[in-house]
């Protein structure tokens, strides 16, 4: 079940598998449920350059992770392809003994420039934002008013590249559930992958209330109206999305609903923000700064105690608590740690 006997565990037995790494807190969208422009405006304080983690520390952090039993490493952002010669850090983090799984999360209209170039450096595979196929509506939700043509165009040219490629749709409702039928019929018949998300409360800026929420089984119900589902069984241990095949055996989709079904029991992620920080769960409040001890010459073995001290303390279950009642906090935003 979990894969490798190396794997540290929490105090609730989970095992380290997955790192995923933010390499900025820019963006060049402006989505109303992770950075709303009337929030993330000309003012607001993003991190200067010296914060950041570099390059050479991004990659000591990751192959210290790796060495504590990480398998797979996602890079996220912000919008990670605004970091600049992001496929130096890919083909670096590729040399990594042990990893297995190298993934970007993107809004994909950067990919165009650079999807040969991550391939060529060890990308597996892509996940594309696209929130709806109505180019007028997408516009209003990335803040920005850009079209569906550039994120469908960095689709294609990251499965032309030999990327495999996901989309990942957020529903809310009142803003875009009317866009899960179109969307599950558009993608069916393409090599993609779609996966709705459930409107999640991550940080505090992005407006979330429950009664916004579209649960998995209301996507469920509208795509299955036109569109028979057999479920499919996970993946892996800890596969955040519930797996559905076409009843024709075209194509699939998949949920991620943390909020109807919570899947703390086997999360399995930790996640290193773009300033140096790890954090044990998206919804976190405080994370361990890792970035002063390695800029003070903290050796392997310390930094691998570090990082064995704050998985074995964890004890997160915050969608847990939300269903029960008693998730109450202020918690980083995703624009620093990614989703």
């Amino acid at each position: 079940m979990m894969g490798n006997e190396k794997a540290l565990l929490d105090r609730l037995k989970r095992p380290l598998k997955d790192l995923r790494i933010s390499v900025t807190d820019q963006c060049n969208f402006r989505c109303t449920y992770c950075m709303p422009k009337e929030i993330f405006d000309k003012d607001y304080p993003f991190l200067e350059k010296t914060e950041l983690l570099s390059f050479d520390e991004i990659i000591k952090v990751a192959e210290r992770f790796v060495a504590s039993g990480v398998t797979k490493l996602r890079i996220t952002g912000g919008e990670p392809l605004m970091r600049k010669n992001l496929p130096e850090l890919i083909g670096e983090l590729n040399q990594l003994k042990g990893l297995e799984d190298l993934a970007l999360t993107t809004n994909g209209v950067l990919l165009p420039r650079v999807a040969h170039d991550l391939k060529k450096a060890g990308m597996d595979r892509v996940t594309v934002s696209l929130d709806s196929l109505d180019s007028d509506l997408f516009g209003r939700i990335n803040g920005r008013g850009i079209g569906v043509k550039p994120v469908l165009e960095g689709m294609s040219a990251a499965h032309e590249a030999g990327l495999q490629v996901k989309v990942n749709m957020m529903v809310r409702k009142g803003v875009n559930e009317q866009e899960i039928l179109p969307m599950a019929k558009y993608f069916k018949s393409t090599p993609y992958i779609l996966r709705f998300i459930e409107f999640m409360d991550v940080g505090t800026t992005n407006g979330w209330n429950m009664k916004e929420v579209v649960t998995k089984e209301e996507i469920l119900k509208n795509v299955q109206s036109e569109l028979p589902l057999q479920p499919v069984p996970e993946n892996y241990y800890g596969e955040v999305a519930s797996r559905y095949q076409f009843a024709d055996g075209e194509n699939e989709i998949g949920i991620i609903s943390s909020i109807s079904d919570s899947f703390c029991s086997s999360c399995t992620r930790a996640r290193l923000s773009a300033d140096g920080k790890v954090y044990t769960c998206l919804f976190a409040s405080n994370g361990t700064d890792i970035k002063t001890p390695l800029r003070e010459g903290a050796t392997d073995q310390e930094l691998d105690a570090l990082i064995s001290r704050i998985w074995k303390n964890r004890t997160d279950r915050y969608s847990d608590e939300r269903r029960e009642g008693a998730a109450t906090r202020k918690k980083i935003e995703m624009s620093y740690i990614g989703g």
